[in-house]
This record gives C-alpha cells, sequence and structure tokens, in this order.
C-alpha cells in the first residue's frame, strides 16, 4: 500500500526495474563543506572533537549536531514483505530502502533500512535499545502478525522516541482520512456508518481500532473463519481484545452476513469479494477494496453497487496510499521532540489529510494525491500540536 502514484503508463520492464536497483536506492551525502583543509578541520579532527565532549557533558546536546534527531530507523524482519510473505531479510532490503527513499522525498527524514537476521522479539528489543543513540525514531515495517503487536508494544515501552508500525497504524491513518473524505462526498455521517473489515491482521486490527478511536459505532472484522465475534473459539489475545471492542450488535458467521446493510467495506486481505455479496450492502455504500497488486474485487466491478469505491494501486481513482501518512506522522513528532506517537496524533493527522482532500472533495477524489507536497506538511503540523496537547513533546 506505499506504492507511489507516479502516473506512470505502459508495461514495466525487468530491464528497468533490475537496472534502477543496481547498488541499491540510497546513498550518505555530507552536508557539511569539505573543500580546504580549514573545513576538514572543522568537520573532522580537532574541531569535531569539542562537538562530542560538548555532548559527553550533556547527551541533550546530540538532537542538535548530530542527525540523529532526524533520522528514521526502517526496521523489519523480512516475515510480512508487500505481497510476498515471509522472504527474509536480505530480499526485503530492496522494500526498506524504498521506504528510507518516500522518507527523504515526501518527508524531509533521513533513514536507514536495518534488516535483522532474526524473528525474536526480545532479540530484536535488545538489538534496537543497543542501537538507540544512533537513531531519532522506528518505523517497523513489514512484520508478520500477531508479533507484530507484541514487538511494537515492547519497543514503545523499551525506547524513549517514537515508535510506529506503518503496516498497522500508517494504513489505518489514510483509511479514517479516507472514509471522511467518502461519507463528506455522500454527505453521510462518519459515527453510524455499519464498517465490515475483512482481514485481521496487523492493518485490519489498527483499522479497527482507529475508526472505534474516531466515533464510528459499528465495526464488524473477519478473519478466515469468519466473523470475530466474544466467544468465538480459537482467538488470540489479539482478536480477543478486538471482539470486546467491535460487532455490538453480535453478529456471527461468513462475510455475507457482515455485508447485509452493510455501509462500509473495507478489504485487507487477499480474500476475493464478488459482486453479488457487495450487492447485499446498503445503498450509497462504500467499497475500499486495498489488497495490492488485486483488489478484493475490479474497482469497475465494484462501481456497478457502490456509490464510491477505492483501491491501493495508482491506476484507479482513489488510492489509499500510505505516503501520504507516514512521513508526515514522523516529520511532526521529530519536529516536536515527541517521546512516542499516541492515538490523539494519529488521529490528527487523518484530519489533516482530509482537509487536504476537503477543498476538491469529489466521489473520485476523497483523498489528496500521494504527490501532493502540502500533505507531509499539513500533517507534521497537525502531529506536533496534538502532541503538545497530549504532553509527550
Amino acid at each position: 500500500m506505499t506504492t507511489v502514484d507516479d502516473q506512470a503508463t505502459g508495461q514495466l520492464t525487468d530491464e528497468e526495474i533490475f537496472a534502477a536497483h543496481e547498488a541499491g536506492k540510497l546513498a550518505i551525502a555530507p552536508t557539511a563543506s569539505l573543500a580546504d583543509s580549514r573545513a576538514l578541520s572543522i568537520a573532522y579532527t580537532p574541531g569535531v572533537a569539542r562537538v562530542s565532549k560538548a555532548i559527553a557533558a550533556d547527551p541533550s546536546l546530540a538532537a542538535r549536531y548530530t542527525w540523529t534527531h532526524r533520522l528514521v530507523a526502517v526496521v523489519s524482519d523480512g516475515t510480512a514483505v508487500l505481497g510476498l510473505g515471509d522472504i527474509g531479510p536480505r530480499a526485503s532490503l530492496p522494500v526498506m530502502e524504498g521506504k528510507s527513499a518516500l522518507f527523504k522525498t515526501f518527508g524531509g527524514l533521513d533513514s536507514i533500512p536495518l534488516v535483522l537476521d532474526t524473528t525474536d522479539v526480545d532479540e530484536i528489543v535488545e538489538t534496537l535499545v543497543r542501537l538507540r543513540p544512533s537513531f531519532g525514531a522506528v518505523n517497523l515495517e513489514d512484520v508478520a502478525a500477531p508479533r507484530c503487536f507484541e514487538l511494537e508494544a515492547r519497543l514503545i515501552e523499551a525506547l524513549d522516541c517514537p515508535v510506529m508500525h506503518d503496516d498497522q497504524h500508517g494504513t489505518a491513518i489514510i483509511v479514517l482520512a479516507a472514509l471522511r473524505g467518502a461519507a463528506a462526498a455522500l454527505n453521510r455521517e462518519l459515527a453510524p456508518l455499519k464498517v465490515v473489515i475483512s482481514g485481521a491482521g496487523a492493518a485490519g486490527v489498527a483499522c479497527a481500532k482507529i475508526l472505534r478511536a474516531a466515533g464510528v459505532e459499528d465495526v464488524v472484522v473477519l478473519d478466515s473463519r469468519g466473523i470475530i465475534s466474544v466467544g468465538r473459539d480459537g482467538l488470540n489475545p489479539v482478536k480477543a481484545e478486538l471482539a470486546g471492542i467491535t460487532n455490538p450488535r453480535g453478529l456471527t458467521g461468513s462475510l455475507e452476513d457482515a455485508l447485509k446493510g452493510a455501509d462500509v467495506f473495507i478489504g485487507l486481505s487477499s480474500a476475493q469479494v464478488a459482486l453479488e455479496q457487495i450487492q447485499l450492502m446498503a445503498a450509497d455504500s462504500i467499497v475500499f477494496a486495498l489488497s495490492n497488486p488485486d483488489p478484493e474485487i475490479h474497482p469497475e466491478l465494484a462501481a456497478r453497487h457502490a456509490a464510491v469505491v477505492a483501491t491501493g494501486r495508482s491506476d484507479f481513482p482513489n488510492q489509499i496510499n500510505n505516503v501520504l501518512a507516514f512521513p508526515g506522522v514522523f516529520r511532526g513528532a521529530l519536529d516536536c521532540g515527541a517521546r512516542r506517537i499516541t492515538e490523539n496524533m494519529k488521529l490528527a493527522a487523518a484530519e489533516a489529510i482530509f482537509q487536504v482532500a476537503a477543498e476538491d472533495l469529489s466521489v473520485d477524489a476523497i483523498v489528496p494525491s500521494a504527490l501532493d507536497p502540502r500533505v507531509p506538511l499539513e500533517v507534521a503540523a497537525a502531529v506536533a500540536e496534538a502532541a503538545r496537547k497530549d504532553g509527550v513533546a
């Protein structure tokens, strides 16, 4: 869901793709001049020793005199990469490099990809705790559920800096912003909407929680076994918690049971959905078919019944793209020196994205373009303000 909408047309070839990735997609460039011996003496020895001594006396100065306050560690164990699944840390590195490139392009933030050759939560936490002096924030990426929930929670407690699993919260932020846009385009209120989420992995759980936090009263979540409900056998702790805050009507059964009279379908799994199932929904329904590269239902097919249709792809209207969220969220958190990313900061980010979209809102434009330069700045400002209000700045 983080493919940048570059409006490219035509068939991509292996030749151009692999050529673009040769030697990786990142490089480090100095910001200080090294043009002559005086500049070298300032940037390195002997001048740098004065800065190091000052930081040793006052560690808080590292935020001013090193790049750590603008540096995001993009961390993955390679267990849930895009639609490829568990491909391991080395194969995940091109994706993490791409994520770092997005941070720089859209958030003005430097970042370092860190792919770890372990799936042990204790080992990952220990590694990042030891590396903490080297970065200012952690973006968890492509870590499989349900382990990702424990890992994020443990890191938030262990580190005194912003930590966010983008597959969870970046997705949730932009889904909430898009749903606000869709509801507004149809002159509907958010709270009364009956929402069905297909998929109870990282993104599905986070989307359900943020929609509930935003005031949506009726959210029903399904996994591969059907509707998640209180008392259903075999629920892990994450799904059991989810059952307690969703499904207020106590529905049980299949996707068809959930979709009858529903206003919103949000697809966050690879399970395909038929038009006949979408036709069970209420009039003027909203369909977000977000699986990539193959949406749960083709958008043109969904549009035969739904009033608003969105996907994660750039070749259809209403691309719901994480790049609208995470660069601004981290930029805002780092700008204000936030110690963590709170629920209110995520809600503020979604509202900021919606406000940018509201200027040119329509059923085919419920979110801004992924390339809209206003978005990361507005999101950053809103996130920083929310952090101050929450007392974490």
